[in-house]
């Protein structure tokens, strides 16, 4: 399929390198050296907006395609055929322990690179849509609240603020840790159905 077609199911890289960044702008004065940016990957799910370090980002694809596989884990949506590669898809909404994606017109899976040890996984992520990519200064970045020693929340690497608004950043290689996932998946029928 030719990714330029009307009808082709995958965002090229280059689209989201020129899709519309929105963000601070640094303060007058301030060197590109001294306000460091980085880009992230902002999309919605449950409501909620996220997003993910653009470095980890492959592409992103229209949901479809999906082949279910037994006994996984409500959060493992099943695979995807990706030229020939098998990819998992992990519903983000129910692995945040959410409510799981309602297929939409707009659900889409954002295909990410992992690191595992000395490899990279191939993972996608579905979403209920993936929004714009995000500039933002690292002065505009603060580290991921506490909400005491019960909660949680090794997934967040920060709390983004644009434009009057918080963007959660994830942290892919927690939430989508393989040991994490497995971890859960094991945890799942430790009580009887």
């Amino acid at each position: 399929m030719n990714e330029s077609s009307p009808g082709s199911r995958v965002v090229a890289m280059d689209a989201l390198d020129k899709a519309p960044t929105r963000g601070l702008r640094a303060p007058a004065g301030r060197t590109p050296t001294s306000d460091p940016r980085a880009q992230y990957l902002a999309f919605t799910s449950g409501g909620e907006t996220f997003a993910i370090d653009i470095r980890s980002v492959r592409e992103v694809i229209q949901y479809g395609g999906l082949t279910e596989v037994p006994l996984m884990p409500s959060f493992i949506r099943g695979v995807i055929n990706l030229r020939g590669a098998v990819v998992p898809v992990i519903d983000l909404g129910a692995r945040l322990g959410r409510t799981g994606t309602e297929v939409g017109r707009r659900t889409c899976v954002v295909i990410l690179e992992i690191p595992t040890g000395e490899d990279t996984s191939v993972v996608g992520i579905m979403v209920d849509s993936v929004n714009e990519v995000l500039d933002i200064s690292s002065t505009e970045i603060d580290p991921a609240p506490s909400f005491g020693h019960d909660l949680r929340t090794e997934f967040i690497s920060g709390v983004g603020k644009v434009n009057g608004r918080f963007v959660i950043l994830l942290d892919v290689n927690y939430v989508l840790s393989i040991q994490e996932m497995a971890s859960l998946a094991g945890n799942r029928d430790s009580t009887p159905g």
